[in-house]
Formats: structure tokens, C-alpha cells, sequence
């Protein structure tokens, strides 16, 4: 872990070279790179263009992380179908698109700082956003507990990106402080059937947990 002054702005167009480059650090160094989905040079250019906004960390005058949030496209894959949306309702949906730390600035805190101050930002804007959407690796855990800890929920748990399974996390912006939980059950993340039953259901998840080497989800329903 390094820890040095850093800065976050918003990214620009011009910044993608160095997006591209971060990107490609991370993956490469990853031991297993079906966590990660890269996303392609059009695919951040889609974003930088005006779809979506994201926030990048610079220290020592370089990018050494970034988050990004994705107007999606509405087509079959859109992940508003995945969470029980209508049709009417996925023009509501904005992503939480994919976050990237270079691995010696790890242990900062980065993820989670970019996360807070990236929906800031949105919250700042006048816009007709309602669920913010991510998708996530099982096993994944730094940006498993990401998402729990910024109050994401697990809607669904199948497979996206051409066979890779998933887990689709929703935000509902709107929604007040939710009732607690009238059942709950722990299911180990390695029972990808007992959890899509539960998600079939109607159950979510909303927490995790390690439990002598095992890693289990909370499941709720109200």
C-alpha cells in the first residue's frame, strides 16, 4: 500500500489514453480476469462523449484510478429486465459502470471514495435517473463489499457478458428507509442455485460475510 496526496476531477475525453492504460495495469495483473469485464476504447469514449460522467484519482501528475457511471443502451441485455423493470421504466436506469485502482495504490480507500463522490455528483444533477445498476463477479470481494456498503442489493444472480455469471446489484434513489427485513436467510456465495431460487422469489441480498473460509449472503424478504 502506498499512501501519497491525491486529487479526483471529473474526466474528460482527453483523459482517455491514460483510462486505457489503467485498465489494461489492473487486468493484466489480475490472478483471475473473469472478475473483470474491460470495457472497450468506444465503450469509454461512449461515456466520456456525454452518456454517463466519470470521476478519475491523479497522484504524482498520473490517473491512478477511476469509476465510471454508463447511460445505457435499451437493448435485450439492458439490466433493468434482470432486476423485473418494465419496458417504460428502463429509461430510469443508469449504470455504475466498472472502477479500476492501480494495484500499488491499493488499501486507500479509493473504491469506496469514488463511489460517495460519484454519487454526489449525480445526486447534484437534475435528471430523470431512478435504480443504479451495477453487475458483479462472485468472489469478487473488494467490489462485493463496495456494493454493500454503499446500500446496493443483489436482484439477480445469472449470466451476462456471453456465459459469465454475475450478480445484478440495484439502488433505488427514490425509494425512504426500507422496513426491516421480515425473514432472513444466509446462503454460502459458492450455492448459485439456492440463491437464484431465493432471488426468484423476491428475496435480495444485502450483506456478506466470511465464516471459517466461506463466504456466505444475507438474503432478506419483506
Amino acid at each position: 500500500m502506498t499512501e501519497i496526496p491525491f486529487e479526483v476531477r471529473e474526466l474528460t475525453i482527453d483523459d482517455l489514453p491514460e483510462v486505457l492504460q489503467v485498465q489494461d495495469v489492473v487486468y493484466q495483473r489480475l490472478e483471475n480476469k473473469e472478475v473483470l469485464q474491460p470495457l472497450t476504447k468506444e465503450e469509454f469514449q461512449f461515456i466520456l462523449e456525454g452518456n454517463g460522467f466519470m470521476l478519475g484519482a491523479f497522484a504524482k501528475g498520473g490517473l491512478i484510478a477511476f469509476r465510471a457511471m454508463l447511460v445505457p443502451h435499451i437493448d435485450a441485455e439492458h439490466l433493468g429486465w434482470d432486476i423485473g423493470l418494465s419496458e417504460e421504466q428502463l429509461s430510469q436506469v443508469i449504470y455504475q459502470e466498472i472502477t479500476n485502482v492501480l494495484p500499488e495504490y491499493r488499501g486507500n480507500r479509493l473504491q469506496q471514495l469514488l463511489a460517495k463522490l460519484i454519487m454526489r455528483e449525480l445526486e447534484k444533477e437534475s435528471h430523470p435517473y431512478r435504480y443504479v445498476c451495477c453487475t458483479v463477479a462472485p468472489f469478487n470481494i473488494p467490489s462485493l463489499k463496495d456494493k454493500f456498503v454503499q446500500g446496493m442489493q443483489v436482484a439477480a444472480l445469472k449470466e451476462k457478458y456471453g456465459g459469465l455469471v454475475r450478480y445484478v446489484f440495484v439502488k433505488d434513489l427514490f425509494k425512504e428507509e426500507a422496513l426491516p427485513w421480515k425473514e432472513i436467510e444466509v446462503i454460502k456465495m459458492s450455492h448459485t442455485r439456492g440463491q437464484q431460487e431465493k432471488l426468484k422469489q423476491g428475496w435480495r441480498g444485502f450483506k456478506m460475510e466470511q465464516r471459517n473460509n466461506e463466504i456466505w449472503v444475507y438474503y432478506g424478504r419483506r
